[in-house]
């Protein structure tokens, strides 16, 4: 029988630069992990994105350090090397939680231990004064039902989406609520060093980094390069509540969309950018049932959007083209809309597929209810108060009676919170306060 051995640990993981080529709309960052060697690049059309306005070169390096963790995670190094980069500490501080946190659920999964990562080097930070913004925000869009609430209820006409996507065959599950939108779309590219794909993925350490953070960034230097106010997000409340406790800290899967990494993000942003975009959530104080509920005020968005991840499988072939209907995330998507939307919508929405409506899914709505004490799914769903108060509600609805297992798992469900309270405004946001009569409650 022949041992393979597994991953091992490198020594260090050094940042050999970020070159930002105005002309070819291109950034591309270069690493290395022990004795190998990565680049990535993200790549926008010229024409539409200013790679050479003010602000640009110091947020790519902000991409630069967080695009990074795709291939620090290889080898998990003990020693993390900045180089020439300018990295201030309000960066550094960003990079280290970005590590310590956001890669909280890798180092989980990999039995990994990273509270021993050291980082130094890094030169002074260059900071740029910025243009006054001429047009208005950009919304990183990713067709779900956050992203889609956000455009119905946060910004205005002057707005335009930002798409993060493969050049070729886009995915549809984007494209489809996008162009319902009738907003232009600023797009971006991201080329992944095609080893971290290749034959030797056995010998490295695999697992998830916190790629809402790259694509804030990404989104920042686009929203410098078309001289817009600001980055409008779409993180509610519970993506900042983590998944499960390991000896007292947190491994969030969302961590990249709490608000602790907006508010190191903006620290970042503020030290190498003066009078640069805003960047906040939108829908930080809210709920995803709050979320939910105004989705189910617009039929044709309802229709058009799809959050199930088999629709962004990088393999064209591979990807859905409807909700499955099988994973936790069809599954909470189906738990928060139904005490909003009629059981026949969601049942056609789901193919006669629809989870919440088969007594197979007790166990894990017992999972995301807290009936029982298992970690909820590393996915992007809502919070144990959340689901429980969306399951209390929607066992209720005459169309739900005929649902007996339902019933059953609300009648465990006494102590879930009146729906009402949680449709309120709740926790701090640092979006900026909008116009009374326009602001939705």
């Amino acid at each position: 029988m022949i041992c393979v051995p597994g991953p091992v640990r490198a020594r260090t993981f050094e940042y050999l630069g970020v070159d930002v080529d105005a002309g070819a709309g291109t950034i591309t960052c270069r690493f290395r992990s022990g004795d190998d060697s990565f680049s990535e690049g993200a790549a926008f059309d010229p024409e539409v994105v200013d790679l050479g306005a003010p602000g640009v070169e110091q947020a790519a390096v902000l991409y630069c350090l967080l695009a990074g963790l795709s291939y620090y995670k290889a080898a998990a190094a003990h020693e993390v090397i900045l180089g020439e980069l300018g990295v201030g500490p309000a960066s550094r501080a960003l990079l280290a939680a970005a590590i310590d946190r956001g890669l909280a659920e890798f180092a989980y999964r990999n039995d990994l231990d990273l509270s021993d990562v050291s980082i130094r080097g890094g030169a002074p930070v260059a900071r740029a004064t910025v243009d006054a913004p001429a047009s208005g925000p950009l919304v990183p869009f990713g067709g779900g039902i956050d992203s889609i609430v956000t455009v119905l209820t946060a910004v205005d006409a002057d707005a335009a989406l930002f798409i993060v996507g493969p050049s070729e065959q886009p995915f549809d599950a984007i494209e489809r609520p996008a162009r319902l939108t009738g907003l232009p779309v600023v797009r971006a590219t991201r080329t992944l060093d095609p080893s971290v794909l290749g034959p030797r993925r056995t010998s490295r350490f695999d697992g998830h980094v916190p790629v809402t953070a790259m694509v804030s960034a990404l989104a920042v230097v686009a929203a410098l390069g078309q001289h817009r106010g600001a980055v409008v997000m779409s993180n509610e409340r519970s993506a900042s509540v983590p998944n499960l406790l390991v000896d007292g800290r947190g491994v969030n899967h969302q961590w990249s969309k709490s608000l602790e990494a907006e508010d190191l993000l903006r620290a970042a942003l503020d030290e190498c950018l003066e009078g640069g975009p805003a960047y906040y959530s939108a829908l930080r104080d809210r709920s995803e049932l709050w979320v939910a509920s105004r989705l189910a005020e617009s039929p044709a968005y309802l229709e058009a959007c799809m959050s199930c991840n088999r629709a962004f499988r990088q393999d064209p072939a591979a990807r859905a083209t409807t909700w499955c209907g099988e994973c936790d995330k069809c599954l909470f998507v189906d738990l928060v809309l139904a005490p909003f939307v009629d059981r026949a919508v969601l049942e056609a929405m789901f193919a006669g597929k629809e989870p919440i409506g088969d007594p197979a899914s007790c166990s894990r709505l017992e999972v995301l209810t807290g009936l029982v004490d298992n970690p909820k799914p590393f996915e992007c769903v809502g919070d144990v108060d959340e689901c429980a108060t969306a399951l209390v509600a929607a066992a209720s609805r005459e169309d739900r009676a005929d649902q007996p297992h339902l019933a059953a798992l609300g009648a465990r469900l006494g102590s879930a919170r009146p729906l009402a309270a949680l449709l309120e405004r709740h926790g701090r946001s640092n979006a900026p306060v909008r116009d009374a009569a326009r602001d939705l409650v």
